[in-house]
């Protein structure tokens, strides 16, 4: 089968276009130039590389953007009067809190502690809620950016079997919310995890597969049907000398081998990544027009 590549990187500079016409006109007429922040405690590699993508992307939307750095050794007291500055700051309308973070601050405290009206990642309890009835939010950027590859590609999603690969916060179970919701994929959604014993038998039924697993090439050919579509979350290093960094980054889904049965494929990277930072300009926006939260 003649599969179609679902191009990630491609789609994402077109919306960030867009976003920057907007932002243009919205200056032009006196209105104030979004303003994202972001909070990056310690130095692992892929936050770094993760903060620093968000940092030229919101260049490329004509944003103002602050980088807030602080030690691995940084208090929880120190991070929480952060988080009261930032949401006290009318400049920043929206901010994110670069996940993980040191084991010796409580996730969910700062979370918490983050202003729902300015959380841009769609990680306050109060955003999770709203999602999940319907309601205008900040929705989580991996879901969201699947969403509007799907729809940019005119993958009817409505009344097709969905099976999704994980229950993480930030990937499984919010995707498996929007996928349900009439709304949005208006799909039959199963999700599937590592104590899953038909994982296999489930997978093979399903229209579409999104695997957000976080195990190297654990989707392979026998658990796909001919002509599904496969969206590939995984972003794992995996070790490889053959490249100058030692590493590549590898997906879920064994990818020469199940892209052949497919009918549309996302690769790795430029897939769903791309569009994970996409959709957070999208949230800043939304955020710097108050648009769901006056």
């Amino acid at each position: 089968m003649e599969y179609k590549l679902i191009d990630g990187k491609a789609t994402a500079t077109a919306i960030k276009a867009e976003i920057a016409e907007e932002v243009k006109a919205i200056m032009a007429a006196g209105g104030k130039q979004p303003h994202l922040a972001a909070v990056l405690v310690g130095h692992d590699g892929g936050s770094e590389t993760y903060v620093k993508n968000k940092v030229l992307a919101c260049e490329q939307c004509g944003f103002k953007s602050t980088l807030i750095r602080y030690e691995d050794d940084v208090t929880e007291e120190e991070l929480l009067a952060c988080v009261d500055r930032l949401n006290k700051d009318e400049d920043v309308d929206g901010y994110i809190m670069q996940l993980p973070l040191p084991k010796h601050i409580d996730e969910q405290k700062v979370i918490m502690a983050v202003d729902y009206r300015k959380d841009v990642d769609g990680f306050h309890p109060i955003n999770v809620g709203r999602m999940a009835i319907g309601l205008p939010c900040f929705i989580s950027a991996t879901p969201y950016g699947i969403l509007t590859l799907l729809r940019h590609y005119n993958i009817p999603t409505s009344g097709k079997k969905c099976v999704i690969l994980g229950r993480s916060n930030i990937v499984g179970k919010p995707m498996a919310s929007l996928m349900m919701q009439k709304c949005y994929g208006d799909a039959t959604v199963t999700v599937c995890h590592s104590r899953s014993v038909t994982l296999k038998e489930e997978c093979r039924e399903a229209d579409i597969v999104i695997a957000a697993i976080g195990i190297p090439e654990f989707v392979t050919a026998d658990m796909v049907k001919e002509g599904a579509v496969v969206i590939d979350v995984g972003t794992t290093r995996v070790k490889d000398e053959t490249r100058k960094s030692g590493f590549r980054l590898s997906g879920d889904v064994k990818f020469d081998e199940v892209a052949p049965k497919c009918s549309y494929i996302t690769p790795v990277p430029g897939g769903v990544g791309p569009m994970t930072i996409c959709s957070l300009m999208k949230n800043t926006l939304a955020a710097g027009k108050k648009e769901y939260y006056k």
